[in-house]
């Protein structure tokens, strides 16, 4: 009676020709690293909308701005925060001397305010072409490794003039699981790109929306 074919996850690893077993590796470690960077930004967002929420009831609570951005200091933590204080800052060296205003603050604010929000929609949005990498390659890395696999399935069916299915399972089942490996990378990687994606969007226009305000009130001020 022939022994069982081993056809478990190890099995299927250890039996995979040089070349496929690279390709298996490379797909291992896309997929660890694409989870690395899902959790990470999935802890980024919630802390940067925890911190949003946080200012906004400070910003809205009546308390003066001068007073605000005195106990938030010009570095804050908070990313909100720093846009706020990227604002006032440009807002205190727009004050002549005299007490009048240079020409043109409000723009000049508003500037301010706006490379602040870029530089953080940058630091949010970092790591996110990694999922994209992921998700677009991993597809085809585990099909190159499919098809090598396959080819070496039939070199070894030649080479041993057999089609039993003894010879022939092995080598198919190793294809195969490079083509799975591949898609259990590519599948989470777009999926959470397509929603961290669009939960960073959310954040910045958030932060745009605040600007925007914020933007107003000084413009109200400057214009009284």
């Amino acid at each position: 009676m022939e022994s069982a074919i081993d056809l478990s996850v190890w099995a299927l690893f250890a039996r995979a020709t040089f070349g496929v077993k690279i390709v298996m590796i490379i797909l291992i470690v896309a997929s660890f690293w694409s989870w690395s960077v899902i959790i990470q930004k999935i802890l980024t967002y919630r802390r940067a909308r925890s911190e949003a929420g946080r200012f906004d009831r400070s910003f809205w609570s009546g308390e003066p701005l001068d007073e605000l951005f005195e106990e938030l200091g010009p570095e804050p933590e908070g990313r909100s925060a720093r846009i706020f204080s990227a604002g006032m800052m440009e807002w205190r060296r727009s004050h002549r001397q005299d007490g009048g205003m240079i020409a043109n603050a409000s723009a000049r604010i508003d500037r301010s305010m706006d490379v602040a929000i870029a530089k953080e929609a940058e630091d949010l949005q970092r790591g996110l072409p990694v999922l994209a990498t992921v998700g677009s390659t991993a597809p085809f890395i585990g099909l190159l490794g499919t098809v090598w696999g396959i080819m070496n399935a039939f070199v070894e069916i030649a080479e041993q003039q057999n089609t039993n299915l003894a010879v022939v399972a092995p080598g198919i089942a190793e294809a195969l699981f490079a083509t799975g490996l591949g898609l259990l990378a590519a599948i989470p990687a777009v999926i959470f790109y397509n929603k961290l994606s669009a939960d960073s969007d959310r954040i910045v226009a958030g932060y745009e929306a605040f600007a925007d305000e914020f933007s107003t009130i000084l413009s109200r001020q400057l214009d009284s």
